[in-house]
């Protein structure tokens, strides 16, 4: 299992961007955390298979309807087995 960690900066916080990661993480079987970041952005934590977790990030691009992303880094993480689905925080 590997894991990434992810920051989606725009216009990203109030337009849904935490539900719509859950939502997508559900659908490709990952597991993680997603919650609003001091700076604006939002941080996310996913887990799970690569090519999902790849799948994951092009989408982290679009975002929900109401968003507008600007930029996406991604970070490689250890994956934490102590985490079984996804929680927003």
């Amino acid at each position: 299992m590997l894991g990434s960690h992810i920051s989606v900066y725009g216009e990203v916080q109030g337009s849904g961007f935490r539900s719509w990661a859950k939502e997508q993480c559900a659908k490709l079987g990952l597991s993680g955390w997603a919650r609003k970041a001091s700076d604006g952005s939002i941080e996310i934590f996913v887990q799970g298979e690569g090519d999902s977790i790849n799948s994951f990030i092009s989408l982290c691009w679009d975002g929900p309807a109401f968003s507008h992303v600007d930029d996406v880094l991604v970070q490689d993480a250890n994956s934490d087995e102590s985490i079984s689905g996804f929680e927003i925080y």
